[in-house]
């Protein structure tokens, strides 16, 4: 029920908003085309009688395109009024329609267009009334300076309804983003911490599954530890499993089991060595800030889970400890004849690359002179 002017449809189309006003201003200036041509059309020959009807009809119909041409029909109608009784209510809607959608310029000509028909309309026409003339040339004058003004506080109306809507647009727009965003940002967030938590875990389940495969001659002992191992890492990448998927869910980081921090690396480390892997660590740093410990640790789970699913048989080592009030977190996969060094880990060191920069640190990764692969971070330090 909005004009179409407000929702800007292509094509000047109307609504049906559009559409009653349309049939209520033909109407109207119908109307008091027909009062004022009585009051005068005594007082008319014929010759001007049908004149004064074959122009009021005219204005009548141009009001039709005063939307798409309102300077055009209000110089049409209002020079029309100056001859045509019938045309009276067509120049009045004419002069509201300018004064709502028209220029500066174009308001003022119409507008003194008006005035001087109305003028030049009763001095050819006087009523045979005990109305003075002076009288009626004021009326004819404040008739046209009323309805312009009446035009122009619409135009404001209709201006401030339409900023409140582009508003309305804009704020719904930016929030259609904003939850767009925020979106993406879980997404993310869920990509993280599923790589993080589970690709460790699979790992090792894949180190142990495959010894038991290319070694059907092992020992009933030697079958009994890898499956107890296959065991448990499946329950604890189980646990973990249930631990992100419930802070997802409720998206509150209070419900999270404790993550893990430097002190935690060792563990790590041991785990590697029991899934087969050679490993050799020095580690001479604990504690510290809980965010840059817990980053410290990602990073040597995912240089480690990336030595055993690229290069299983390469020596790796893990050297953690500070250096020039940094704490520098380094892993390497040597490169030897067996086993090529460890390849970058695509999505994994992509979301640790954005992990370290929110840390503070920058991360470094690839092949060094000697061909061994290095993930190398770099986190601040106290």
């Amino acid at each position: 029920m909005l004009p179409s002017a407000l929702l800007q449809e292509s094509g000047g189309k109307r609504t049906a908003r559009d559409w009653l006003v349309d049939v209520l201003m033909f109407l109207l200036a119908v109307l008091v085309g027909v009062l004022v041509y009585a009051e005068s059309a005594e007082s008319h020959s014929e010759i001007e009688n049908l004149i004064d009807v074959v122009l009021g009809v005219n204005s009548v119909v141009a009001l039709w395109w005063r939307r798409r041409w309102p300077a055009g029909t209000g110089l049409l109608i209002t020079a029309a009024s100056a001859f045509s009784a019938f045309s009276a209510g067509a120049a009045l809607i004419a002069l509201f329609n300018i004064a709502l959608r028209g220029t500066r310029r174009q308001i003022i000509a119409v507008t003194a267009i008006g005035v001087t028909g109305g003028i030049v309309y009763t001095l050819m026409y006087p009523t045979d009334d005990d109305v003075p003339m002076l009288v009626e040339l004021l009326i004819a004058v404040l008739i046209t300076l009323v309805v312009v003004p009446w035009g122009l506080f619409t135009r404001t109306q209709r201006d401030l309804l339409r900023t409140s809507r582009e508003r309305a647009e804009k704020a719904e727009a930016e929030q259609r983003a904003h939850v767009e965003a925020a979106r993406e940002a879980e997404r993310r967030r869920i990509a993280s911490e599923m790589h993080d938590v589970l690709a460790h875990r699979l790992s090792l389940l894949s180190v142990h599954a495959g010894a038991l495969e290319f070694r059907p001659d092992a020992s009933r002992e030697e079958i009994e530890q890898a499956a107890g191992v296959i065991r448990a890492t499946a329950t604890e990448a189980l646990r973990d499993l249930r631990d992100v998927i419930g802070v997802l869910r409720t998206g509150d980081d209070s419900t999270a089991p404790p993550q893990p921090t430097l002190d935690a690396i060792p563990g790590l480390v041991e785990e590697s060595r029991a899934a087969g892997m050679h490993v050799r660590s020095r580690i001479d740093a604990s504690g510290g800030e809980v965010m840059v410990g817990r980053t410290a640790y990602r990073v040597v789970q995912e240089g480690l889970t990336n030595a055993r699913k690229h290069a299983p048989a390469a020596a790796v080592e893990v050297t953690v400890g500070p250096a020039d009030e940094r704490l520098v977190v380094e892993v390497v996969s040597r490169k030897s004849a067996l086993a090529p060094p460890a390849q970058p880990g695509g999505s994994g060191l992509i979301g640790l690359t954005e992990r370290v920069a929110l840390a503070g640190g920058t991360l470094e990764c690839g092949p060094n002179r000697r061909g061994d692969f290095v993930l190398r971070a770099v986190l601040p330090w106290t």
